[in-house]
């Protein structure tokens, strides 16, 4: 003390008789008189032996905490992990079931009355049972952060266009009348397009299925403010009770229709919620007992995707490779579910003079053109319906009669991680949303030397 002036929160131990330890916390600091001289030490001691027990055990548990934590998040991953492992192991037996159903209730002779009437039972249980499957794998995925999100400029008026051709059947049989937006008002959205028709497929399925038979189902598109587009789904159902509403984000709650003749599981309104809410969305729902409920999402909006080719040197855009044969063009096929994102790249390789484009929608259709064209170069999206474009190169990789044909991916998914785990799963090049003209004609120039000097397969037309 007399070394230093002043000593704050000095602690020692002391030791009873008893053998009781007490914590003592010292403060203490020197006086003088007036002409600075050294008077005296004035010090204060205070028991903080309660203190510092309860700090100790505010420590411990906090770690308690930290370590159930973290138990609970390995423990929530492995579950996710088993649900998607078991999903897809369910399937080939599931596929095994709905196929001879499907090829029993096809012979001919036609089986007997008692017979089609169980194999419609089989068809209706398996068919179930796969949807259930599927919506597990999505709620599984979405927990164990494997969801894949490409999220750009979109159209949210040409998904609404798709989903009324797909949903127009099941409104039929019930009597449903549908009411959709015009669709000459385009607006675009910044979301995933896969990911966007699941949830208005959703949300459709529902309005149609919880309908009244000869109801209505209205589909409403507005903008809000400036930065917000809404799109609602407005049906005339039976409607939500307060505390159904305070429910319906549950798994497996079907919030009083378990015993009702419609199937359901009580996932798909989960996954829509956190599929909206991982694209930056959000979702909601107002509903009147006896009137109908109505549920509406929100995404960012954005600005129609454009490719300015105003300043671009002619020189870049022109023919660069010459045909290997005369007569005979170097083909690209372009595997994209945005239209938007096909008309760019249609564009940019009319412009270019020197290739033959085909294009897939799907991944499923990418790998048959693939196999039926040989195309000398792939330009593959990452985040496509059905499969994904990893799925879909692993296919192509492993197939002998594609192995060869390099494939680049074209992707909005952007992120460094993204980008190396692309090129780690065999991509040979990973281009990035929105195209770059000069990256993306250097990318192709590189791929197609690369596809002349390495091929190994000829281009064949089918039958041939």
């Amino acid at each position: 003390m007399l070394r230093e002036s002043k000593v704050t929160n000095y602690e020692l131990t002391a030791l009873a008789l008893d053998g009781k330890e007490t914590v003592v916390s010292y403060n203490a600091t020197t006086f003088h008189d007036r002409d600075r001289k050294l008077q005296g030490v004035f010090a204060a001691a205070r028991d903080v032996t309660e203190r510092k027990q309860f700090e100790h055990e505010l420590q411990e548990t906090n770690a308690a905490l930290e370590s159930a934590k973290a138990g609970a998040e390995k423990a929530n991953r492995a579950k996710s992990e088993f649900l998607s492992s078991m999903s897809h192991e369910l399937r080939t037996p599931l596929n095994a079931v709905l196929g001879f159903a499907q090829l029993m209730a096809s012979e001919v002779p036609a089986p007997q009355p008692h017979q089609q009437r169980s194999i419609d039972q089989i068809l209706k249980g398996g068919w179930y049972l796969l949807r259930l499957i599927n919506e597990i794998l999505d709620l599984s995925m979405i927990e164990s952060g494997k969801v894949t999100m490409s999220q750009e400029a979109m159209s949210l008026t040409d998904v609404l266009q798709d989903c009324k051709g797909m949903i127009e059947p099941q409104a039929s049989k019930r009597g449903i009348s549908l009411t959709f937006p015009s669709f000459d008002d385009v607006f675009y959205v910044h979301a995933d397009r896969t990911r966007v028709k699941q949830v208005m497929i959703n949300l459709l399925s529902n309005a149609i299925k919880y309908n009244t038979n000869g109801g209505s189902v209205m589909v409403q598109c507005v903008k809000r403010g400036n930065d917000r587009v809404r799109v609602s789904v407005k049906d005339t159902g039976i409607g939500l009770a307060p505390d159904q509403l305070a429910q319906l984000f549950q798994p497996f709650n079907r919030i009083g229709q378990q015993d009702s003749a419609e199937e359901g599981t009580g996932i798909g309104l989960v996954v829509t919620k956190q599929l909206v809410e991982l694209m930056g969305g959000k979702i909601g729902v107002d509903s009147t007992v006896g009137i109908g409920t109505v549920f509406w999402v929100e995404f960012d909006a954005a600005a129609a995707p454009t490719l300015e080719l105003g300043n671009i040197d002619d020189q870049l855009l022109e023919r660069r490779t010459p045909a290997r044969l005369a007569g005979q063009q170097p083909t690209l096929l372009y595997v994209e579910d945005n239209p938007a994102n096909l008309a760019l790249v249609e564009q940019l390789i009319a412009r270019r003079g020197d290739l033959r484009l085909l294009t897939a929608i799907d991944g499923h259709l990418g790998i048959e053109l693939a196999r039926a064209y040989q195309p000398d170069v792939i330009l593959m999206d990452i985040n496509l319906p059905g499969i994904s474009g990893f799925g879909a190169l692993k296919i192509l990789s492993e197939d002998p009669a594609t192995a060869h044909i390099p494939v680049l991916a074209l992707s909005a998914n952007a992120v460094p991680r993204d980008i190396e785990k692309g090129l780690e799963a065999g991509f040979f090049r990973y281009l990035t949303k929105p195209i770059r003209v000069r990256e993306f004609m250097d990318a192709l120039d590189v791929t197609l030397r690369h596809a002349a000097q390495h091929g190994l397969a000829d281009p064949v037309e089918p039958g041939k």
